[in-house]
């Protein structure tokens, strides 16, 4: 049986050109991935179109690794969040999951790595402009997480999440589909600690695309600092910052 899936295995990768699979190489070293079985990793980048113009080469495409890919980054992130958000309602949480998976927010992972760079497609695909499509990219990168997740396990995968997902969900990038105000405010009330209060302290760039600065205080005291395109994502952006730095002091207290 080792013989067989060797054969394929070789049958399978020299159907690729050296230059494509220099390509391979290169992603690897760029995320640091080197993968055990780098069939797998042709196959979540091969598209159905490239596989209907090679159909006597033995050659898979990226679709039942997509499935599995969606499971699997659903459960890193969600394990993220549970960690991370321990004040969150299993609401807040699905709600803040859903952000993070959509299809908008998988294209600017992929094309923040240039997954589009090596998707393997048919000409006709191609020709339509096939490797700037949405719905391609997001694919082949849930493909590249279920690849690797059957490669290596869930550690490399939550490793992979650790340094392209998750520091955007610290850094506030999906802060607009939350209510962080209504969460600060409630906090508040349970501590029964003061008032908050919003200000604009900076406006800045042209009218076009100007950007809001905002701090939220607690009474005289300075909680978190915001910056958004409107003044409502500063402040929903200033209550996050606010948030974080109230759960560190009760920590700091219980222990």
């Amino acid at each position: 049986m080792t013989n067989k899936r060797t054969n394929k295995n070789k049958n399978s990768t020299s159907i690729l050109s050296t230059e494509v699979r220099k390509k391979f190489e290169e992603l690897q070293k760029h995320l640091n991935i080197h993968f055990k079985d780098e069939l797998l990793l042709y196959h979540a980048f091969t598209h159905s179109s490239y596989v209907n113009e090679h159909r006597r080469k033995n050659f898979t495409d990226n679709e039942r690794l997509e499935f599995l890919g969606d499971a699997v980054l659903e459960l890193g992130v969600s394990r993220y969040l549970y960690a991370t958000e321990p004040g969150m309602s299993e609401g807040e949480l699905t709600k803040l999951r859903a952000a993070i998976v959509c299809e908008p927010s998988l294209v600017k992972f992929s094309n923040e790595l240039h997954f589009g760079e090596y998707i393997l497609l048919g000409k006709g695909e191609e020709q339509t402009g096939g490797r700037l499509r949405p719905a391609l990219l997001a694919d082949v990168f849930e493909a590249y997480i279920g690849a690797l997740f059957l490669d290596q396990g869930m550690e490399p995968v939550t490793g992979f999440l650790e340094s392209v997902v998750f520091p955007k969900i610290g850094d506030g990038a999906f802060s607009h589909v939350m209510d962080y105000k209504s969460r600060l405010q409630e906090m508040v009330q349970q501590t029964n600690t003061g008032s908050l209060s919003y200000e604009i302290i900076e406006e800045k760039g042209p009218a076009h695309a100007k950007k809001f600065v905002t701090v939220v205080r607690l009474e005289d005291r300075e909680l978190g600092t915001g910056i958004g395109r409107s003044k409502k994502e500063a402040e929903q952006e200033a209550a996050r910052q606010a948030i974080h730095v109230l759960k560190g002091n009760v920590a700091e207290g219980e222990n």
